[in-house]
């Protein structure tokens, strides 16, 4: 979709499922299990979606994926797919790896940002070798200082190279890391979680990671039992969600396993997202 001067494409880096149990948390099964459909071990589809931002000065890949490097074991726990992966999808819009000036993320979870790093040989190395990554340094911290919660969402394969490569630029605070590309955090999911806020052309599109993970996460206390901070995601979401109807912002979901982004609309006192876009 075009936003003013930039091109936005959401790309796939394949399918995964996780616990159906886990990505709702308190919300019972009789009730998540209207929106979405559990397999015999309860996962659900969830879908791998970093989003592609095409300025007039850069090509910006929004988190990275899954990437290659996952065991068998974890493949098989997670129900990895990726028989068709982010390498189609920038194929698809014409670009090659090497085609990404920078990579922004929101948190550095595997689900998000493995795909930043590839295994060659022995060696890890940086997947988009001509990008510069752009990480919030205390997201940098918690990864590289992790504890028994968090432990298994932080691969250090997935971040520790590219700190050896010399690709790292360190992000400070909330606001602008690009010209209308900007950071804002959310806290919640992990202490460090952010989302990605693209402006151009009067419009606004949000990239919010996961803080709403799939539509059907779009009502307030539909909390991952994955957050770390399950009331700060609330307290966040709630605003966000006012914010993005008044705004008409494009939302884009990175785990939805069919609906890739939307408008969240109000009516009735039933919010829900239109996903008609121009």
């Amino acid at each position: 979709m075009r936003l003013g001067d930039f091109e936005l494409i959401s790309l796939s880096d394949g399918t995964f499922r996780l616990d159906g149990g886990a990505m709702f948390g308190v919300v019972p099964k009789t009730m998540w299990q209207k929106r979405t459909t559990a397999d015999d071990k309860n996962r659900i589809p969830l879908g791998l979606r970093p989003l592609l931002v095409r300025t007039p000065r850069h090509t910006v890949l929004i988190d990275t994926g899954i990437g290659n490097k996952m065991p068998p074991k974890l493949v098989d726990i997670y129900a990895i797919d990726r028989t068709r992966n982010i390498d189609h999808a920038l194929a698809e819009a014409g670009l090659t790896a090497d085609d990404i000036t920078h990579v922004v993320a929101t948190h550095l979870h595997f689900d998000h940002f493995g795909g930043s790093t590839t295994r060659v040989g022995d060696t890890v190395v940086p997947t988009f070798r001509n990008a510069r990554y752009l990480i919030r340094r205390d997201e940098w911290h918690d990864a590289t200082h992790p504890h028994d919660r968090n432990r298994a969402s932080y691969l250090p394969d997935d971040f520790l190279p590219l700190a050896a490569a010399g690709v790292i630029d360190f992000v400070e605070d909330d606001g602008e890391v690009l010209p209308g590309i900007s950071v804002w955090r959310t806290g919640g999911h992990c202490l460090q979680h952010q989302w990605v806020k693209v402006h151009s052309g009067g419009r606004t599109a949000a990239f919010v990671a996961d803080l709403i993970p799939t539509t059907a996460h779009l009502d307030a206390p539909w909390i991952m039992g994955y957050d770390l901070y399950p009331m700060d995601t609330f307290y966040y979401k709630q605003r966000f969600l006012q914010e993005a109807i008044d705004g008409e912002y494009v939302v884009f979901f990175e785990h939805d396993p069919s609906i890739p982004a939307g408008i969240i609309r109000e009516k009735d006192g039933r919010r829900f997202v239109d996903s008609q876009l121009d």
